[in-house]
């Protein structure tokens, strides 16, 4: 099943009244460091603290009774995990969350407290797909991947939609890559909304496995990266979200650990924003030049916000 733009704005329907639609903001200072007009989009004050809110409720939303009586499952490292969780509790949909048995303790709390069970495993020796696949048979539950599916794909387009909706056409918008669902959502919708922008994905450094796979022209697949950015700990894009990225990203930067956690630290200096690493993947590359950015219009998606607080204390401190 291919996703078109159209399944954007459905997914905007769907879910309003239910996702919020964040705010835009913007710095003088960001400006004029990187020389560019910079507009952020600011899903830390999503619903569940992501923009994975956006996907995982157009695609609860979007399931028939039947299957919505019966509940879902899903697999992811958090914010995914909440997402899911946190829109099945407002649609009266049963949830089960497959988590790592590391992933960060604020997450697995909150995903807990919307009333999901979770499942851990180990990330370093089980196969987390396998396992939810097991469940999702056993149990007889929808299975919601984090983003290789059409309807989060869907979903998360709807972030940039709005952003484009507010700022009018831009030249170029830089989004955090993971799995590429957000990326590839948001390419639909730029395409769609301002032809001639530029779309840039912006992962990990330890985890290239997207840049990789748009220089082969095929999915690389990757050993489990390490890194500070947590929700891009994915090992290859999804077939779903590569031929869309292929077709229509113009490219793939990375940032290392230390320039997410410089942008972490500007981000509550001087926008008074918690974003956590992932989120600030899109910033960190405008900020440190990695995509060249200068005289021009640029939306920047600053993916999420839930950071373990002794987790950020540490970033800011380093």
């Amino acid at each position: 099943m291919s996703v078109a733009f159209a399944d954007v704005r459905a997914a905007a329907e769907r879910i309003a009244g239910i996702a919020h639609r964040t705010p835009v903001l913007t710095s003088r200072t960001a400006d004029a460091r990187t020389g560019a007009r910079l507009f952020f989009k600011a899903e830390p004050l999503q619903r569940a603290g992501a923009f994975k809110f956006r996907g995982a409720c157009n695609a609860i939303a979007a399931l028939d009774p039947a299957r919505r009586r019966r509940g879902v499952i899903a697999f992811s490292s958090g914010n995914h995990a909440q997402a899911i969780a946190y829109a099945g509790a407002l649609q009266g949909v049963p949830t089960v969350i497959v988590m790592p048995h590391d992933a960060p303790a604020m997450k697995v709390a909150a995903t807990r407290g919307y009333g999901a069970e979770i499942v851990p495993y180990d990330r370093y020796r089980e196969d987390r797909e396998a396992l939810t696949r097991q469940l999702a048979q056993e149990r007889g539950l929808t299975l919601i991947p984090p983003y290789d599916h059409p309807d989060v794909i869907a979903g998360q387009g709807t972030a940039v939609m709005e952003l484009l909706e507010e700022t009018g056409a831009l030249d170029m918008v830089l989004v955090c890559l993971g799995g590429g669902g957000l990326l590839a959502g948001s390419a639909l919708a730029a395409r769609a909304l301002a032809p001639d922008c530029e779309i840039w994905g912006v992962e990990p450094e330890a985890g290239n496995d997207g840049q990789q796979s748009l220089a082969k022209g095929e999915i690389v697949r990757i050993p489990v990266p390490v890194s500070i950015a947590d929700g891009a700990l994915t090992t290859h894009l999804g077939q779903h979200t590569f031929p869309i990225i292929q077709r229509e990203v113009a490219g793939i930067a990375t940032v290392s650990d230390a320039q997410l956690a410089a942008a972490m630290r500007f981000f509550v200096e001087r926008m008074k924003l918690v974003v956590e690493p992932t989120g600030c993947l899109a910033a960190a590359a405008a900020f440190e030049g990695v995509v060249p950015v200068a005289d021009k219009r640029v939306g920047i998606v600053l993916s999420g916000g839930n950071v373990d607080p002794a987790a950020l204390a540490r970033h800011l401190a380093a």
